[in-house]
């Protein structure tokens, strides 16, 4: 028979094939559940239901153990990680559950699923035709999410620490050559946004913090630029977020003809300003806006860059070769890799060495002959 117990704390019934079921119910974001848990004895049922009403009472989910990875994953993301990410990361996590988590591992119980079952599903992404790096992001997702159900005890360990990610060869940075910039840059000076690619390819801005630029961050008086916010679209609207690391908010210095190259474009964003009237729609304090003072999407950015990168005859490569351009031709004059890091608002000088491994040495080179005729002592005269 069962012994019925108070609301919230749960009953035990011992069920025809003999096992002992305890069940819990309970209110969650407003919704009524019920939870069971099952042991070969009373005992084993008792406490097991009595660590899920302690984890109840501390704020933490409760977890039973027919809970699936694709039930936990839902849960973690919505109640847990979403507190912690920045809204376009939340929505990335979202696609990668949808995508690669849940059709593969989900069905699986959290307490049953094995390092084996997670390896198998990241060779299979890869298998697919998934890039490594996607890959390497869904294992990072999982890794993170199983880190925490440890953490709380909800399972013995992080089984997604104990594989082996997908490896990728990490594609050097290809810069533009001087030609190329000359000429990508020819073709863009009639364009209404010939600023933005002369900061892309002098300052090495992200597109995001491009587009996400406002006139009170360029201080004129000063020649400087601050970038403090990036541009990015939200649940299909846009938003300005702050950077994801305190090194990306960074202040650099203008050289002047990127600054005439803004006060131009200045000038010319107020006379379409003036030509539009009652229908301009410029709420935005951005630099960078539609002919209408819309935020631009990037899609339309990406467009324009490849018909010029067409018309000026250059390959077509991804507009973060314009970062890789900046970024390449500081140190190829001369700009050590700190500054470079610094301009570039990476978080960590390693990130800016690794991806421009193949640059250093040459430096280096140079380096050395620079040293070599430093201290070589003079000829004798004959």
């Amino acid at each position: 028979m069962a012994k019925r117990r108070g609301n919230n704390e749960g009953s035990i019934t011992q069920l025809p094939n003999g096992l002992w079921q305890a069940r819990i119910s309970y209110v969650e974001r407003g919704v009524h559940k019920r939870k069971a848990f099952y042991g070969k004895t009373r005992k084993e049922a008792v406490e097991k239901m009595q660590q899920a009403l302690a984890e109840l009472q501390k704020g933490m989910p409760v977890i039973s153990e027919r809970t699936t990875v694709g039930e936990y994953l839902q849960m973690w993301l919505e109640d847990i990680a979403r507190a912690t990410l920045r809204p376009r990361s939340h929505e990335k996590y979202a696609q990668v559950l949808r995508l690669y988590l849940l059709p593969h591992i989900g069905h699986i119980r959290l307490t049953k699923l094995t390092p084996a079952q997670v390896q198998k599903m990241l060779n299979q992404l890869v298998a697919s035709g998934l890039s490594p790096s996607t890959a390497q992001y869904c294992h990072a997702v999982l890794r993170r999410a199983l880190g925490q159900a440890e953490k709380w005890g909800m399972v013995a360990r992080n089984v997604a620490k104990m594989v082996d990610t997908p490896k990728g060869e990490r594609k050097k940075a290809q810069p533009l050559t001087l030609e190329q910039i000359h000429a990508l840059l020819e073709q863009a000076r009639g364009h209404r946004l010939y600023a933005l690619f002369v900061l892309a390819v002098s300052l090495g801005l992200r597109q995001g913090e491009l587009l996400g630029l406002r006139w009170q961050d360029v201080d004129f008086e000063h020649g400087l630029l601050h970038v403090r916010v990036q541009l990015q679209r939200v649940g299909g609207r846009f938003a300005l977020l702050e950077p994801k690391s305190e090194s990306s908010r960074r202040t650099l210095q203008l050289p002047d003809f990127v600054a005439e190259a803004l006060r131009q474009h200045r000038a010319n964003q107020l006379l379409e300003r003036a030509q539009m009237g009652a229908e301009w729609r410029g709420e935005w304090d951005l630099v960078f806006l539609t002919s209408a003072g819309t935020p631009i999407n990037s899609r339309n950015l990406l467009r324009t860059y490849y018909g010029l990168l067409r018309k000026a005859g250059i390959p077509r490569v991804p507009f973060h070769t314009l970062r890789h351009t900046a970024a390449s031709w500081l140190l190829a004059m001369g700009c050590d890799i700190r500054t470079v890091q610094a301009v570039l608002g990476h978080s960590q000088i390693g990130i800016t060495a690794d991806l421009y491994t193949h640059i250093v040495p040459a430096l280096l080179k140079d380096a050395a002959q620079k040293m070599e005729q430093l201290f070589r002592p003079p000829e004798k005269l004959a």
